[in-house]
């Protein structure tokens, strides 16, 4: 036990007895030497405890984050260990779970309803020293091969915030109210106001069901062995990260499809500014500094933008007579502070060919999307409820002894607050 609380239990008893002295109307003389004992022992030991104290502040800094970061280390130590491998052999043989695997898949369950074996999000990224090879490897041959191609997540380096909801919705309560501050013009003057402090939910619903499906032959069962765990991690990995990419920006909000920050920037009260025109510095300088403005940004490092690698190509190949630098380099400049070398691309600057749309009419339009991420609210909200929902299919592929899995997943996105995006549209890739 620490010092400091056995003395603040000592401190308890001596105020108990003092108490019970105190209440007699005519003390002994015994007793009112032992009241004045004790007064004195009371006053040492809490000169004592303040010192106590002092003395294990530090001690007790270090067992609370230890007690904060616990219960994250674990899991994630435990997430670790979980391998895909014994869910599909599971769902192919119905091979017993066991360890890690199957005390994730036991908690999973406990939190919600899963018709085949909950997968947690974590269990599909690529761990650490994992060969990159395509669908599955063989055995024979230890020359690897190419993964088929999947755009790089965009989402989080647009500042995107994946949310885990167990079930139900979860909203947002987001001020709305223009609440400002004024001087009292007088003596008896009263200030300003009153201001009506009013709030709007943002909602995420998991009305949204992604799934991806998966055929795995028997041969590739009985001949990868632990190989086959990388293999299917990776594919569903790739496939669900770049269709939920695609989803957060480009959504139609029809057809299943959840509504997209760029597809539904009227809906969600986004700022789009149709340029038109073929782009050059002022245009971009230009939405910075209105941008800028709206956020109460105080440096254009602070914006992320994403673009097409059609109007990167475009920018960077228009140079300026005068500074002799391409018109994306000056860009660059613009949201890196005056440190990007030519042709780099900064770390708030990211290109796609999957969360934008590719460019079309005559002349040829794109857009672009500037974020920022202010007062900790995330510019795009993502809510994924659960895990990864892996249902397997007994009879479609029974004929030629194979597995066919399906794994669903259910997602949402809406945008807190709207200031924090600006789309800027029908920028073209040559002259009219």
């Amino acid at each position: 036990m620490l010092e400091s609380k056995k003395l603040e239990l000592r401190r308890s008893e001596i105020r108990q007895e003092l108490a019970v002295l105190a209440a007699k109307p005519e003390p002994t003389e015994d007793e009112v030497r032992s009241m004045e004992n004790l007064d004195k022992e009371y006053r040492t030991a809490e000169v004592r405890f303040r010192a106590a104290l002092t003395a294990e502040d530090t001690e007790r800094r270090e067992a609370g984050a230890e007690l904060e970061t616990r219960s994250g280390k674990e899991w994630a130590e435990m997430m670790g260990r979980f391998e895909m491998r014994q869910v599909a052999l599971a769902l192919d043989e119905g091979r017993a779970l066991d360890g890690a695997t199957a005390e994730i898949v036991t908690e999973l369950r406990e939190q919600g309803g899963y018709r085949g074996i909950p997968v947690p999000w974590a269990a599909l990224e690529k761990r650490a020293g994992e060969t990159v090879a395509s669908g599955t490897p063989d055995p024979i041959s230890t020359r690897p091969v190419i993964d088929r191609l999947f755009p790089d997540s965009v989402a989080g380096k647009m500042g995107a915030q994946m949310i885990t909801i167990e079930s139900g919705a979860t909203e947002w309560p987001v001020v709305t109210s223009s609440v400002s501050a004024g001087w009292a013009d007088g003596e008896t003057a009263n200030v300003a106001g009153p201001s009506v402090f009013a709030t709007t939910d943002k909602a995420l619903k998991p009305e949204q069901n992604l799934g991806i499906q998966m055929r795995i032959t028997r041969k590739a069962l009985k001949q990868s062995g632990a190989a086959l765990e990388q293999a299917v991690r990776r594919d569903m990995n790739s496939a669900m990260q770049a269709e939920l990419d695609k989803a957060i920006f480009l959504g139609t909000g029809a057809n299943g499809q959840p509504l997209g920050v760029v597809a539904g920037a009227s809906t969600y009260g986004i700022n789009d500014t149709d340029l038109s025109a073929v782009p050059t510095y002022a245009h971009f300088l230009a939405e910075v500094v209105a941008f800028m403005s709206a956020n109460t940004i105080t440096s254009p490092e602070q914006i992320r933008a994403l673009l097409r690698p059609e109007l990167f190509g475009y920018l960077e190949g228009q140079v300026n007579a005068d500074l002799q630098i391409t018109e994306y380099h000056r860009f660059a400049w613009l949201l890196a502070g005056r440190q990007a070398a030519p042709g780099t691309f900064p770390s708030n600057i990211t290109t796609t060919s999957n969360a934008l749309a590719t460019p079309s009419g005559s002349p040829e339009e794109t857009s672009m999307l500037l974020t920022t991420s202010t007062g900790g609210v995330a510019p795009i909200f993502c809510g994924l409820w659960g895990a990864v929902d892996m249902i397997r299919d007994p009879f479609s592929d029974a004929q030629s002894g194979g597995l066919r899995i399906t794994a669903l997943a259910t997602a949402d996105v809406t945008v807190a607050r709207p200031a924090q995006l600006r789309l800027l549209s029908g920028i073209q890739l040559s002259a009219s």
